[in-house]
């Protein structure tokens, strides 16, 4: 027998990955001093990828994604 949580933890997935004309405004909005809360509202995507592509952008300089062979 299953319980409720078990059900939601096994409905819930990751969503595709952002393309890259999509992280452009994340970046705009933070120079823009905007918070990953407000970043996250304004875009309508969830704060953990907001945080992601600031500090991937911070460590990596891009926003885009390596290519994968």
């Amino acid at each position: 027998m299953q319980t409720a949580s078990t059900n939601i933890y096994e409905r819930m997935g990751r969503s595709q990955e952002l393309s890259d004309p999509k992280r452009g405004p994340v970046i705009g909005c933070h120079l823009c001093n905007k918070s990953i809360h407000d970043n996250s509202w304004l875009l309508n995507i969830p704060h953990s990828t907001v945080s992601e592509i600031i500090t991937k952008w911070k460590q990596l300089g891009t926003t885009t994604q390596p290519m994968k062979w």
